[in-house]
């Protein structure tokens, strides 16, 4: 049975990821710090369902904590690593950079000293659309350059992937990485506009639309990001022209929404009409998000096909079961 570290498995995707795992009879070491930067009882939820596998262990611990994370690595072999741990948040990281540091680049780089120590077949890790920052060229491909990110949140995740990089090539990881476009669905993160619009929506209280609705994303369905996980986890790099075995993977469902729309199919959902307040673009966001994955499709046959109806759907009907 494999055993697979996976770092965040209380969050959104960690715990998405965990559970079809467990399902599919992994052995899961999950790891998380169970932060208070949403609502904690969601992230306890989540990980009560994981506690009821009997291959899955839990440890509370943060990654900026060196010496837990190496005890971790030392007492237990793990074939793979799958870092979602970070802190998460474009506008949070405007107003509280320092986090950012310690869980995105610190807690990075001790994964990376692990792997490094204690050798695994494959580091998987999450990175983000928003390494493309304010890119014109639609869609964003993962042969763009990523120089000029418009948040601390997207500057630590380009970080992430240039480590990533250099200890692939230095100490032989085989290193993959994942930018999501803006993933949704049940258990989702409640900070996210879909999240909020939607206990907005079902409260009768109004909801911001930025950039007075003039927005795109390439919103990604759950289900989609986890299969698109475990179709890349047996998938190594081959070598590079530097001998790097490492790679760096689009995951978006390659049709961006207009915002209005988006908010449509919500209030189609809800059965409810939004009060809408319609505002100026916010520091550290961006136009568009669209995903070119033709690497995805190439290399492990997958892109994301979930409709934003679909999803959607399955959402709300999560969130009225789930907050009655």
């Amino acid at each position: 049975m494999q055993k697979i570290l996976i770092t965040g498995a209380a969050g959104f995707i960690g715990f998405h990821l965990s559970k079809t795992l467990l399902n599919q009879n992994y052995s899961i070491v999950g790891y998380d710090n169970l932060n208070d930067y949403y609502d904690v009882r969601l992230k306890q939820d989540r990980l009560a369902q994981l506690l009821s596998y009997e291959n899955f262990t839990f440890i509370e611990g943060d990654l900026a904590d060196k010496e837990m994370l190496e005890i971790q690595f030392k007492g237990q072999s793990f074939d793979m690593v799958i870092n979602l741990a970070a802190q998460a948040g474009v506008r949070y990281s405007i107003e509280n950079p320092e986090t950012y540091i310690q869980s995105n680049i610190i807690g990075f780089f001790n994964v990376l000293e692990c792997c490094r120590h204690y050798p695994v077949k494959h580091l998987i890790y999450a990175s983000s659309s928003s390494v493309y920052g304010a890119n014109k060229k639609i869609p964003f491909s993962t042969e763009d350059k990523v120089d000029h990110p418009v948040s601390l949140y997207a500057a630590t995740k380009k970080s992430n992937e240039l480590l990533a990089y250099s200890y692939s090539k230095l100490y032989d990881i085989p290193a993959t990485g994942l930018r999501f476009f803006t993933v949704y669905g049940p258990y989702g993160r409640p900070d996210m506009a879909y999240f909020s619009f939607t206990k907005a929506i079902i409260e009768g209280q109004p909801i911001k639309i930025f950039n007075h609705g003039d927005m795109y994303r390439d919103f990604t369905y759950i289900d989609d990001i986890v299969e698109g996980i475990i179709k890349l986890m047996p998938h190594i790099p081959t070598p590079d022209e530097n001998n790097a075995r490492y790679k760096v993977y689009n995951i978006g469902n390659n049709q961006p929404e207009k915002l209005m729309d988006f908010v449509q199919t919500l209030e189609v959902c809800i059965g409810k009409e939004a009060k809408k307040e319609f505002c100026p673009m916010q520091p550290g966001d961006v136009y568009q998000t669209y995903a070119d994955v033709t690497d995805l499709m190439k290399d492990v046959g997958f892109k994301p096909s979930t409709s934003i109806q679909e999803g959607l759907t399955h959402f709300v009907d999560w969130y009225q079961s789930y907050y009655k």
